[in-house]
């Protein structure tokens, strides 16, 4: 349980994360994703890493539906407009790929946790989700990927807030980050792999 889980919004923009060689980021298209993408890739551009968007599909009815009656020129369609789909959501982020930073855009097939986490398998990767509305409701049905991040990645994860909650300074959960301003992506890290060490 050595992990570190690490807000985006107790971070200084501009600063370079030590010791990072890839960012991976997961691209699904909603807001928090959005914002995690623009998020990984300023830590990309100022840590000099590899920065890696993945988009996880699976096909329409599920996997279990595809794989009782298999269709390779189907499956062949999904995949495509799963590439498609992570293109669009490139264009939305950014407009178009990033200049001067090495982009590798991944699709994978399969749930989108296990995706990223499997992607993420090395100590030196940093993986950046977002992390979704706060509110019962969506503790319940919602942040299913995030958690599964948070708890089964072997390497440090960003879990990149809303936008309300990332300009809050109130109390509770929407404090936190304002009362721990001073903890730095470097410091985290470090004191990350000082627990993995041990």
């Amino acid at each position: 349980m050595g992990r570190q889980i690490v807000t985006a919004c107790l971070l200084r923009k501009g600063r370079s994360v030590s010791g990072v060689r890839r960012v991976i980021v997961g691209a699904s298209g909603s807001p928090g994703s959005l914002r995690a993408l623009r998020y990984g890739e300023d830590l990309a551009r100022h840590s000099d890493a590899v920065l890696i968007p993945v988009l996880a599909w699976t096909p329409p009815g599920g996997d279990l539906a595809e794989r009782r009656a298999p269709c390779p020129p189907l499956r062949q369609v999904w995949q495509d407009a799963a590439r498609q789909r992570l293109k669009e959501i490139i264009g939305a982020a950014w407009g178009a790929v990033p200049a001067g930073l090495t982009v590798q855009l991944l699709v994978e097939r399969g749930d989108p946790g296990s995706v990223l986490v499997d992607v993420a398998h090395s100590p030196d990767d940093l993986l950046v989700v977002g992390a979704g509305r706060r509110g019962r409701l969506r503790r319940i049905f919602g942040g299913r990927v995030t958690r599964y991040c948070l708890r089964n990645a072997q390497c440090p994860v960003l879990a990149v807030p809303p936008a309300d909650l990332a300009e809050s300074g109130g109390r509770g959960l929407r404090g936190w980050a304002f009362w721990h301003r001073d903890l730095t992506l470097d410091r985290a890290l470090r004191d990350w792999g000082k627990a993995a060490a041990s």
